[in-house]
């Protein structure tokens, strides 16, 4: 695959969530069954090993880093020979430099396309030290650069910081996820005063997708001023209702060719907003977000239970609550009947 064309194109891609049974085993039947229904969604990409797929899975007592790269890998690898779609592959990269290339290794040994390097490992360092970790990184694997917003480990990074990561040669896109706008400027002006036009721009802003999908963002670059556009979404809030995610990115892709936007989109991108606010938790600073996640899929029957690995991620109090709420509001957002007609499929 030639995942710079790839992801220039403009996906949908999942953040791949991790399906524990009531008893808070490892279930491969529905992490399978998960897969599969992304892919039958039309999702354009999978992201594996990420927050969403919650990082105690490296923890050496769950041992679950291998097995579910493994899993997602060869389950993508079988659906893209029974449709001939092609389907990016991109692993989540954690640690410092010698976890991270070990990680790496591992992902490229199963066939991944690309690395999301996570820079939670390095609070207080010098971005000159970041810069040469995800450097290295990229001599293994093609990387996805990752902004994270602080709320969830991040850290705010400098546009210097951007500009210098969007002229390493292996750089395929990056995961602008600051929840801030102004931190989301400061990457796409980056990319732009580097003259790296063949880098592809993903939202990872769950609290502003469509607004994100709709902005033509315009800077100055060498005396001419530069128009680009955030392409895709690399999305935890994508690990739900993913056949509408995909109809509504093909929807926005067909809006933006226009002359004009209709203002009927400003009321849709509140009501994504509003769906998100439920998922993610925002009421009580995301530390449901997780845990909303699961208990969407297992109303949907795709997963046995919404149980995480680390005890403390539950859905917190009036979450559930919040989760009916936005359906029933905004139904539209939600892909139920999707999911009911093909579940038994995937869950084989």
């Amino acid at each position: 695959m030639d995942i710079r064309r790839h992801l220039l194109a403009g996906h949908v891609i999942p953040a791949h969530p991790l399906a524990l049974d009531a008893q808070g085993r490892f279930s491969e039947r529905h992490q399978w069954a998960l897969t599969r229904y992304y892919l039958d969604a039309g999702a354009g990409g999978l992201a594996v090993g990420v927050h969403s797929t919650q990082f105690e899975i490296r923890e050496p007592k769950h041992a679950l880093f291998k097995p579910v790269l493994s899993l997602a890998a060869a389950t993508a690898t079988e659906e893209q020979r029974r449709t001939g779609r092609e389907v990016a592959l991109i692993a989540g990269i954690c640690g410092r430099t010698p976890q991270a290339l070990a990680e790496a290794e591992l992902a490229r040994s199963f066939g991944y396309h690309a690395a999301m390097v996570s820079m939670t490992a390095f609070k207080t360092d010098p971005e000159e030290t970041i810069l040469a970790h995800v450097t290295e990184v990229a001599g293994l694997l093609p990387v996805v650069g990752f902004y994270m917003q602080p709320a969830v480990g991040g850290r705010v990074f400098s546009v210097s910081f951007w500009r210098r990561l969007a002229t390493i040669p292996s750089v395929v896109a990056i995961k602008i996820a600051p929840f801030n706008r102004y931190q989301t400027l400061d990457v796409v002006r980056a990319v732009i005063e580097a003259g790296r036009d063949d880098i592809a721009l993903y939202t990872g802003n769950d609290d502003t997708i469509v607004t994100d999908l709709l902005t033509p963002f315009t800077f100055e670059a060498q005396e001419r001023r530069v128009t680009r556009r955030i392409v895709g979404g690399l999305l935890g809030h994508w690990g739900v209702w993913t056949r509408s995610a995909v109809s509504l990115l093909d929807e926005i892709k067909a809006a933006t060719r226009e002359p004009q936007l209709e203002a009927a989109w400003l009321t849709r991108a509140a009501a994504v907003t509003d769906m998100n606010a439920a998922v993610f938790d925002t009421a009580h600073g995301f530390s449901g977000c997780i845990a909303g996640i699961l208990e969407v899929l297992r109303r949907q029957g795709l997963v046995e239970s919404a149980r995480c690995l680390n005890s403390r991620e539950v859905l917190s109090p009036g979450q559930a609550d919040e989760l009916t709420r936005v359906c029933r509001a905004h139904p539209e957002l939600t892909d139920d009947e999707f999911v009911a007609t093909h579940r038994d499929r995937w869950l084989r």
